[in-house]
């Protein structure tokens, strides 16, 4: 096993810590509204607003496909007497991990355009910290894919050397 370098300690710590100092920062009552500087801007939050909400769309619908399909594939492994009942739980939850990860990537960039037009302070720094949050969310995750799938190929590893010793 991996020592942990020195980066795969401090950055998580850096986004907790980052996202905390966001969390705390208040900035003004929150009742500021943005005077339109001119029509085209209206225009640009209409369109930027369905640009988003199509963004949030796609991860709702890749999420969501993703639980139904990982769940299908498990009752279809449970159901099917396999003797590798634990490898197949591990392929599924990886595969779901690495869909997840995606769609986490779709409402972030959801998020950014919501704030790409005429934002405030207060809505970059929420914007800040719902990205840290999510880039957290997705540095975990990955982490555990790719230990999940280093994992995978050690285990595989014995018996690809055994079938090559048969032959």
């Amino acid at each position: 096993m991996k020592n942990p370098s020195l980066i795969d300690l401090l950055l998580p710590l850096a986004l907790i810590l980052g996202l905390v100092l966001l969390l705390s920062l208040h900035v003004g009552t929150g009742t500021e509204v943005a005077a339109e500087s001119n029509p085209s801007e209206a225009w640009l939050k209409v369109i930027v607003g369905y640009l988003a909400a199509g963004a949030e769309i796609a991860a709702a619908i890749v999420i969501g496909g993703a639980v139904i399909r990982s769940i299908l594939d498990y009752l279809r492994r449970l159901f099917s007497h396999a003797r590798q009942h634990f490898d197949a739980t591990e392929a599924i939850r990886l595969q779901l991990g690495r869909v997840l990860a995606l769609g986490l990537e779709f409402t972030v960039a959801s998020d950014i355009l919501r704030t790409a037009v005429a934002p405030t302070r207060q809505d970059i720094l929420n914007l800040g910290a719902i990205v840290l949050l999510r880039t957290l969310l997705n540095y975990f995750l990955e982490r555990e894919i790719q230990q999940g799938e280093r994992n995978r190929l050690a285990d595989q590893e014995p018996a690809r050397e055994y079938n090559e010793l048969r032959q």
